[in-house]
């Protein structure tokens, strides 16, 4: 097979990550794998992986006909069987695209925490939870099925090589605390309040513990961070909020930690480096990956829903508290975290399931009346959607991050007080 991998940015976040890595073990496999998009940070992981790199147009606004031009342009140059679109900008090029060259099939992958009504119906989707997956079949989409988010193990452990003792001096981070690592994006969506909450959470830990958080990541939300990291130093003194900036290789900075903060692939990662995790969510959500805690997160994601924002802080300084007092199960609960991502979230299985997505979608392409029932109602829900953002953004509530702002409900994973023992 003949595929073109198209992420939608070239940041480092975890579904563009995915995205290649991915890539990479499907070309392992034999298969001709390009990469496409325009030149970001992602581009030093392409690199590394031997993948090769087709630069895109600057896209405008999307979906973009310049970027479906191009698309069509390496159809006819490089005979693309398959066009693999992540997140819903490029399912829609790629599937605009297929439909100007039938030869290649359009396919999509989302690891979002919703996935955008408006990508075609017809279309073979890939989504990262099970529970998200059951809400798309409720909604009619057949060609749907569950791809969790891998881990890269053989890249993605404290072997020499790393950059760790570099990095420990490029930022103060010695042993006279105990250090909580947080890899994320900083976002207003999604992530911005337990980041904040971390914060708040550490530096009041810090008055009876050595402690400190160090924030790795970059975004839209990174003033927020560093004001609030700034006013918490002051309180609790210099370097209990230690704020990296965005690294092109994040590995030290999960090395580095007593405990790991995460939600999605950021949390798999911590865990193949062998830290207790505390998964991060929305509404006031804090947990500890447990033998107790796997099955909710096996269900619904990395990630958590609870009613209480404000409670936060509270709830992390709690789960905080218990882990660094505890050397010995912390130990056991990273052993547990390392198992977990070996058994599950291998890239070989990750590349099985992506390589027979590829084989059903081109054996089993839609027939023509389906493709057009199917594009004309998502050409009606993106028009609604369009609409609706520009309205938001008149009244000054535009969100960045549409399908990461409105999570799908977790069942088993609601307010944090459930889970207080």
């Amino acid at each position: 097979m003949r595929v073109l991998v198209y992420p939608h940015d070239f940041g480092l976040g975890g579904s563009q990550l995915n995205a290649v890595e991915i890539a990479s073990a499907v070309a392992a496999h034999g298969h001709q794998v390009a990469v496409f998009g325009r030149e970001g940070p992602l581009l030093n992981r392409i690199d590394q992986l031997g993948l090769d790199f087709l630069a895109a147009p600057p896209p405008g606004r999307r979906p973009s006909p310049t970027t479906v031009r191009s698309l069509v342009r390496l159809i006819d140059a490089r005979g693309f069987d398959v066009l693999h679109g992540y997140e819903w900008p490029p399912a829609l090029e790629a599937a605009l695209a297929s439909r100007v060259r039938p030869s290649a099939v359009a396919v999509s992958t989302v690891m979002s925490m919703a996935v955008a009504p408006f990508i075609p119906r017809s279309m073979p989707l890939l989504v990262g939870t099970e529970q998200i997956a059951a809400g798309e079949r409720a909604l009619g989409r057949r060609r749907v099925g569950l791809l969790e988010p891998p881990v890269d193990l053989a890249f993605n452990h404290a072997a020499a090589g790393i950059g760790l003792e570099a990095f420990r001096r490029e930022f103060g981070i010695d042993d006279s605390r105990l250090t909580v690592v947080s890899v994320t994006r900083f976002a207003h969506e999604l992530k911005l309040e337990g980041t904040l909450a971390a914060i708040d959470a550490v530096a009041a830990l810090s008055a009876t513990l050595p402690i400190r958080l160090v924030l790795v990541g970059d975004g839209p939300a990174r003033d927020d961070v560093e004001r609030r990291a700034l006013a918490a130093n002051e309180r609790a003194g210099h370097g209990t909020i230690v704020v990296t900036g965005r690294l092109d290789d994040p590995r030290a900075a999960y090395a580095s930690a007593d405990v790991a903060l995460g939600m999605g692939g950021s949390a798999l990662r911590a865990l193949a480096f062998s830290k207790p995790l505390i998964v991060q969510g929305e509404g006031g959500f804090w947990e500890v990956l447990t033998p107790d805690t796997l099955p909710r997160f096996l269900e619904a994601g990395w990630f958590g829903l609870g009613d209480d924002p404000a409670a936060g802080p509270r709830r992390l300084e709690s789960l905080l508290r218990g882990l660094l007092a505890d050397a010995p199960g912390r130990a056991r609960l990273a052993a547990f975290g390392r198992e977990v991502v070996e058994n599950r979230f291998s890239l070989d299985h990750a590349a099985a399931v992506q390589m027979e997505q590829y084989r059903t979608a081109l054996d089993n392409r839609a027939g023509r009346l389906e493709t057009l029932g199917g594009d004309a109602a998502s050409f009606v829900r993106y028009g609604r959607y369009y609409v609706e953002k520009r309205i938001r953004r008149a009244l000054g509530s535009e969100r960045t991050d549409d399908f990461n702002a409105k999570p799908v409900k977790s069942s088993g994973l609601g307010a944090t007080e459930r889970h207080a023992s």
